[in-house]
């Protein structure tokens, strides 16, 4: 690398000394490439010039004769290039190399193989670079220099650069159905006194300025649930959040996650809601209602069936979560040699056998009627209140989408805070906070609401990739100093 970069570097001098610019400030450009291909006899017809710029991605010299193949975001042409047609033909094919920028005048015609071409007037470079691209045929094969050159993965592969396109639909048919609903998009604080919301580890930063403590959000909650009690019915934000777990193919550090809140609903309103809302943006970014995940076929257009939590679990491990004790659990956990923290309590016991349960469900279900001890911030089912009404989107082996009828009973959620507080202050670092504030919003009255909220996982599932692989630069650990 650093010999080929030399090199470049003998060239860029050598514009330099024929006072060429090699980084001009201006440039001419009549069309984006695809606009002239796709209307190619228009232009063959009008017999003009036009200008077009675009990286070099293929280069063949031949003499008096240049091809050349010119790229920009919308489509590629072909460049000829001659002698007695060019006045800087020699600099040109003596400082040009592939991955430079170029601006080209021309006249379009069709080559006698039918290609349709661009007939070079004049030409010039317009960055030079000092790096060779990766080809488009080899790309790059390694899989943490992907990821932390992934703008040389973007380059080389048009499939991944597709990807981040229909991602793009993805959170734009969130965002355009929400609307339509008539939700209010909203933007709340990234950092808070107090993370809330989701069972997470959070991140801690310092405010020189306010020399306070603040951490990195862990969730949308809580700032939008204030905002219903500030008045407002419909609510939702996209917005990155942030949790200090472990990597795999389903969790990141810092991550895309949209959540919405419905005043005067519940979690059956959410449901109804949700079913055709998912398949309306897996339509839109995937054009299809069936995806593939690891070799299945998942069917996302048959209606979605409900399945009762306490049922699942007498069903696939035998045990009748209104009668086992914690013990019980402790019990079963051990005989299927499953991970666990010493200090886990009966909500983390039941957490670690669900997720057991939880790889078999491959095409979309609703779980429902979760246990309490999972979900501090869900209203209890009154005909159970040992239950809450929380609904989950499982498919595909993992959860894809939750939401709840939120609690609004001031007094209940402070009772159900401590009992988090109690898990904290026995080592468990994802219990939730005690959030004064959030608790004093809620005295002054929050309507019944229903609350729903997914991330990027979702769509790392529909493209069947790693979720890291399917956002635009994850974090990784630092460079080596030297790296080719």
């Amino acid at each position: 690398m650093d010999a080929l970069r030399e090199e470049r570097i003998k060239k860029l001098n050598s514009l330099q000394n024929a006072g060429i610019d090699a980084y001009p400030p201006r440039i001419k450009r009549d069309f984006e490439i695809n606009l002239v291909i796709s209307d190619f006899d228009k232009f063959i017809k009008a017999k003009k010039k036009i200008s077009l710029v675009g990286r070099l991605v293929g280069l063949r010299v031949q003499g008096a004769l240049f091809f050349a193949d010119l790229k920009d975001e919308s489509g590629k042409i072909q460049i000829l290039g001659k002698k007695d047609n060019l006045k800087n033909f020699d600099i040109f094919k003596d400082t040009i190399d592939i991955g430079d920028f170029i601006e080209v005048s021309g006249i379009p015609f069709v080559t006698k193989r039918g290609e349709k071409s661009l007939e070079a007037k004049s030409i010039r470079i317009i960055v030079k670079s000092l790096r060779p691209i990766p080809s488009d045929w080899y790309g790059i094969s390694d899989i943490e220099l992907r990821l932390r050159k992934r703008y040389l993965d973007i380059l080389a592969s048009a499939e991944i650069k597709e990807l981040f396109k229909k991602k793009s639909i993805f959170w734009a048919t969130f965002r355009d159905e929400l609307k339509k609903e008539g939700f209010l998009e909203v933007e709340t604080p990234i950092l808070e006194t107090t993370p809330g919301g989701a069972d997470a580890e959070p991140f801690k930063t310092h405010h020189n300025a306010l020399d306070t403590d603040f951490y990195l959000r862990i969730s949308l909650e809580i700032s939008l649930k204030k905002l219903l009690v500030a008045g407002y019915e419909k609510v939702f934000e996209i917005g990155r959040i942030f949790r200090n777990e472990g990597i795999d193919a389903e969790h990141l550090q810092d991550y895309t996650q949209i959540e919405f809140y419905w005043a005067y609903k519940d979690y059956n309103d959410l449901m109804k809601f949700i079913e055709p809302l998912y398949k309306k943006i897996i339509k839109n970014t995937f054009g299809s209602l069936k995806t593939e995940w690891h070799g299945q076929k998942i069917d996302w257009g048959k209606k979605w069936p409900k399945i009762s939590y306490y049922d699942l679990f007498r069903e696939k491990l035998g045990i009748d979560l209104e009668k086992a004790s914690t013990a019980d659990l402790e019990k079963k956990v051990r005989i299927l040699n499953l991970k666990i923290e010493t200090n886990s309590n009966r909500g983390r016991l039941i957490d670690v056998l669900f997720k057991t349960i939880r790889k078999e469900i491959i095409q979309p279900v609703f779980l429902i009627d979760q246990p309490a001890e999972l979900e501090p911030l869900a209203k209890r089912n009154p005909a159970s209140p040992h239950k809450v009404e929380r609904m989950q989107i499982i498919a595909c082996g993992t959860e894809l989408g939750k939401g709840f009828s939120e609690a609004n009973d001031p007094l209940d959620q402070r009772a159900r805070f401590e009992e988090q507080m109690k898990m904290r202050e026995a080592g468990d670092k994802e219990a939730q906070m005690l959030d004064e504030e959030f608790l004093e919003a809620l005295e002054y009255g929050m309507p019944p609401t229903a609350g729903f909220g997914i991330s990027e996982r979702l769509f790392a599932v529909l493209a069947d990739k790693p979720i890291r692989e399917c956002v635009f630069f994850p974090l990784m650990k630092r460079a080596p100093k030297k790296e080719d």
